[in-house]
């Protein structure tokens, strides 16, 4: 396994490095270094770390949500207000929309079938969008107007909604039945992840004032707190929803609000963690990607993807409409909630194992929506932020 995690970073670096210099977002370098390294290229990679993926790339996210927790200014997302909450979920109930019109036409499948189809691709990437925004706040761009802070915030609930309906779609597809206490783990999920973040984030604020210590000490009894918060998500399933992601953010926004010179320093200390995080969260990402089912997708499946991204996009524009942003900064939005690829690498394969008919449509359109968004977004986001959001001040745009 040693091995296989020296190639992972190496090669990581290496090809995100080359990706960068080609003017492409790092991450692509990242994702095709992980299907090279796969199980269905070079086959490079140890069964052992293959195994323990899912749990590594949770690890990453943590560490980026943690980061974002710590840097989020919640000032211009308090300004926005109402598309701020709307941004949480319509975009991907348009998409799931647009996915029951459209994917009967063009794949012959069920209503059903779309749907658990809408509900695998409908998931913004954190991973993806988050440390984007956050170099985008810390930089000064679109900050005034909230729209960083906004993308991030929606883009950490996105998936708790997503998930939840996903949930639901394939428990019918098995012959399940769906009551309205199914839709209000939603909203559950939501308020307990907050809640149990902002506890946390009093404790260890209240720690951390009682028992002075170095600031590396500090980001290590941080991470292992996020990493428990994540634990408790796992140990309550099937008795209460809580959202352990959005309880790590949340804990990071109240040690901000509470000692802003030290989540400064946390933050900092995160972003030197993420340096290595985020290579190891890209490369398996890509590893879990199966490109043969990308191969064989038809046309249909790449149009598909297309025109739901449209609706996407439209659910986006509605969410903005009646507020202070310009059409340049309702473009960049839109182009900032495009990318895929930790929720589709972490469900896409869930209706094939469960043995459903769709499952290996599934998760072709699941791949094909990574390999696809996740550049096409990532690209969207650094070509034109500078034409589409407001300039920072010239200190920050000079940094």
């Amino acid at each position: 396994m040693l091995t296989s995690l020296a190639y992972v970073l190496i090669f990581g670096m290496f090809f995100g490095w080359l990706a960068g210099r080609l003017g492409l977002p790092r991450l692509l370098g990242m994702l095709l270094t992980g299907i090279l390294l796969g199980p269905c290229v070079l086959d490079l990679l140890d069964d052992t770390l293959l195994g323990i993926s899912a749990d590594l790339r949770q690890m990453a996210l943590v560490i980026i949500l943690l980061r974002a927790g710590l840097s989020l200014e919640t000032e211009g997302l308090k300004r926005l207000g109402r598309p701020a909450v709307l941004m949480c979920f319509v975009p991907a109930c348009f998409e799931i929309c647009g996915m029951i019109l459209l994917g009967p036409r063009l794949l012959h499948i069920s209503v059903l079938e779309a749907a658990i189809m809408g509900a695998v691709v409908g998931a913004v990437s954190p991973a993806v969008i988050v440390p984007k925004m956050i170099w985008l706040m810390e930089n000064g761009w679109g900050t005034k107007q909230g729209v960083p802070q906004m993308i991030l915030a929606g883009a950490s609930v996105d998936d708790v909604f997503v998930i939840v309906l996903f949930t639901v779609f394939t428990g019918l597809a098995q012959g399940g039945s769906v009551s309205v206490l199914d839709f209000a783990q939603v909203p559950v999920a939501i308020v307990l992840g907050i809640l149990g973040g902002l506890l946390a984030g009093l404790l260890l604020a209240a720690f951390f004032r009682a028992h002075p210590m170095r600031d590396t000490a500090k980001t290590l009894l941080l991470l292992s707190a996020a990493l428990l918060l994540v634990a408790l998500e796992n140990a309550l399933k099937g008795a209460v929803s809580f959202s352990g992601l959005l309880a790590v953010m949340s804990m990071g926004v109240l040690l901000q609000k509470k000692s802003g010179a030290v989540a400064s320093k946390l933050s900092e200390k995160c972003s030197k963690l993420w340096v290595g995080a985020e290579i190891v969260l890209f490369v398996l990402v890509g590893a879990a990607v199966d490109v043969r089912y990308a191969l064989q997708a038809g046309a249909a499946a790449v149009v598909l993807l297309f025109g739901v991204l449209l609706f996407r996009m439209a659910g986006v524009w509605c969410c903005l409409l009646k507020t202070p942003l310009d059409a340049g900064e309702r473009i960049f939005c839109m182009i900032a909630y495009l990318p895929k690829a930790t929720v589709q690498a972490a469900i896409g394969a869930v209706p094939l194992a469960m043995g459903l008919p769709c499952g290996k449509l599934v998760l072709t359109v699941a791949v094909l929506s990574i390999l696809i968004t996740a550049p096409l977004g990532a690209l969207g986001i650094e070509k034109t932020y500078r034409r589409l959001l407001s300039m920072p001040d010239r200190e920050k745009a000079d940094a």
